[in-house]
């Protein structure tokens, strides 16, 4: 684990114990949340995607104001719902971001987690999908997306504006693929992801279960990634991250939110989309307990970025103890690498 990041689900709500009660509270506290962290050294800020909740929903204007207020952290997200993407302004929209970001960027992209809404896509105009999850319809516009970032020619040029031929959209980021993730949720997707080239985003579950722990089914999945990846010909070094609950207890606060729950804390099975899944436990003990904790996980340390999921709800100044409390007391012992450094 060289690197380090947090992952934000962009709760907001009128509720008791929210600091967080409107869209416009979450916006603003998480492009603050990612300039202190940028000064603590933390390398990633990165924001899920749903919608129709309170959430986070459309993340390209929220990440160009991070970027714009930070000098090194790396932004992103984690993930976007293709279904309900137009591709092609997608790819306009991310080219736009990674010029204005100086390529500190890292687009996690994929068919989308269980919503609240039923086929939500569908009334976002994209329809037509045989698959009552929508992964036909996410694969074909991602195909597609990539085309367009990759600068393909994709309209016939009107030729009394142009030179005759095919027009690419506009602007082009060059290099921008080496920062497109894919959110893979099972051994065969990550291979999938290894074999297009793509960075790999692995979750805090996989819709797997095997009887063997968290850690080792992710860890396989990783390896079977870089070996798709290697085989397939690529010969860049691919990025691979994987997303953890951990929370340093530091002082009696930091028990009365987590300790109770880091103690009783076990890996899970479940069902999710249909699938019987295994989700991952939940770290939350003094530093020198979490450093023996994460050293021995081995997605952990397989990986090369590890994603905080953090408790947004409680603010940017308790989540930026809990980031510190992480940078100064346990990444180090890790292999972490502060942001100013690579």
């Amino acid at each position: 684990m060289e690197k380090f990041g947090f992952l934000s689900f962009g709760h907001y709500g009128n509720v008791q114990g929210s600091r967080v009660r409107t869209a416009g509270d979450m916006l603003k506290q998480t492009i603050e949340l990612a300039e202190g962290a940028d000064e603590i050294g933390v390398n990633g800020a990165y924001v899920r995607v749903h919608h129709f909740a309170k959430q986070a929903a459309s993340p390209v204007p929220l990440l160009t104001a991070m970027a714009a207020r930070t000098k090194h952290i790396e932004v992103g997200t984690g993930v976007i719902d293709m279904r309900y993407e137009n591709p092609l302004y997608l790819a306009e929209e991310l080219a736009a971001l990674d010029l204005i970001a100086d390529q500190r960027i890292a687009i996690g992209i994929s068919r989308g987690s269980p919503e609240t809404a039923v086929r939500g896509y569908e009334t976002f105009g994209y329809t037509g999908a045989e698959d009552p999850r929508g992964a036909d319809l996410a694969r074909a516009k991602f195909d597609e997306f990539l085309r367009a970032i990759d600068g393909e020619g994709l309209v016939e040029a009107d030729t009394r504006m142009a030179p005759p031929g095919y027009l690419a959209i506009e602007p082009q980021s060059p290099g921008l693929r080496d920062r497109i993730w894919w959110g893979a949720g099972s051994r065969a997707s990550a291979e999938d992801v290894g074999r297009m080239g793509l960075n790999l985003m692995s979750s805090t579950l996989l819709t797997e279960a095997t009887g063997q722990s968290f850690d080792v089914l992710q860890r396989e999945q990783i390896e079977l990634f870089r070996a798709a990846y290697k085989e397939a010909g690529h010969t860049r070094t691919p990025r691979v991250s994987v997303s953890r609950s951990v929370f340093p207890i530091m002082n009696e606060q930091d028990n009365l939110y987590f300790g109770i729950r880091g103690q009783e804390s076990s890996d899970q099975i479940g069902i999710i989309d249909g699938y019987r899944s295994t989700f991952g436990k939940t770290y939350a003990a003094e530093p020198d307990k979490l450093i023996e904790q994460l050293l021995a996980d081995e997605a952990v340390m397989a990986a090369d970025t590890l994603m905080l999921t953090i408790p947004n709800q409680l603010g940017p100044e308790y989540n930026l103890h809990v980031l510190e409390s992480f940078a100064k007391h346990v990444a180090p012992a890790l292999g972490w690498k502060p942001n100013w450094e690579g």
